[in-house]
């Protein structure tokens, strides 16, 4: 059995940032308590081992407001900027780790939005991310999530918006999108902000998968950014499996399988993409 392993998985730059922060904040063994805003980045393996050190998880507004003091640390997702402020307010230390290609959709949203621009989200709804980004919207915001959406949307909105992107969305699917508002007239900005990463990240996903027997996509349930790989994997591949780590395998795979491939989503650690790996080699 040959393995194909893709050059992009694992950590980004954004979620690697994210995570050495609160490791970081971590090692300085203050006496101040340590809290991410949210899951610091879609991997419960990472946010249990982060836990068992101490870090605790506000998991909403609600739970900031009670909070008298301590170290907050942003997720790599980014908050709304009335989460933002609240934490100024309260005179907690913050530490930003919001990925910088995120942070840049929120001043494209904030100054769109104050020049009196509507706000065009393509991204999932109910995502972190999408979330952070429609908090800084100042006038109307819109998600679309799906080409339905995009052509229901498209012929209620002809001009003065500006359309941006989740950053972790299928780049295919944005563009079809993006050809539903300018098939009908629309006449606003689009801006592109999915980042380098991802769209590296799908493009080789999708070569690799056109190769293989059989593709492994590794990746937490919750990652949203996992889900478009497996999306992605299976368009190619039909014997596409995913899994949270190597206790997922063993697979039932085809008796004609010689090569398979492996890829992983952008907030998995390279200790679980190797635990896979070493998994398929030494059983299959």
């Amino acid at each position: 059995m040959k393995i194909k392993m893709a050059k992009s998985a694992g950590f980004c730059f954004g979620v690697r940032r994210a995570v050495d922060t609160v490791y970081e904040q971590i090692a300085k063994k203050g006496d101040s308590p340590i809290y991410t805003y949210g899951l610091i980045i879609h991997n419960m393996e990472v946010v249990k081992d982060l836990e068992e050190k101490g870090v605790k998880i506000l998991q909403n507004e609600d739970d900031l407001r009670i909070l008298e003091s301590g170290t907050v640390i942003i997720r790599a997702h980014g908050v709304a900027r009335n989460i933002h402020r609240l934490m100024q307010e309260k005179n907690l230390k913050i530490i930003d780790a919001t990925c910088p290609f995120v942070h840049r959709i929120h001043q494209i949203v904030e100054k769109e939005s104050r020049d009196g621009k509507k706000i065009i989200i393509i991204g999932n709804l109910g995502h972190p991310e999408v979330e952070g980004i429609t908090g800084w919207a100042e006038g109307e915001v819109f998600v679309v999530e799906s080409l339905e959406d995009a052509a229901d949307l498209a012929g209620k909105i002809k001009d003065n918006a500006c359309i941006v992107s989740q950053t972790t969305f299928n780049y295919n699917k944005f563009q079809d999108m993006v050809d539903i508002f300018t098939e009908k007239c629309y006449n606003g900005t689009v801006v592109n902000t999915i980042c380098n990463a991802t769209e590296e990240r799908q493009i080789e996903t999708g070569l690799i998968a056109k190769e293989v027997d059989a593709m492994i996509v590794i990746g937490d349930i919750h990652s949203s950014n996992t889900a478009k790989l497996v999306e992605i994997s299976r368009n190619e591949c039909a014997n596409t499996y995913f899994v949270q780590t190597f206790k997922d395998l063993p697979l039932d795979l085809p008796d004609t399988t010689t090569l398979i491939g492996i890829t992983a989503g952008a907030s998995t650690p390279n200790n679980i993409i190797e635990e896979v790996q070493n998994y398929v080699r030494i059983n299959f």
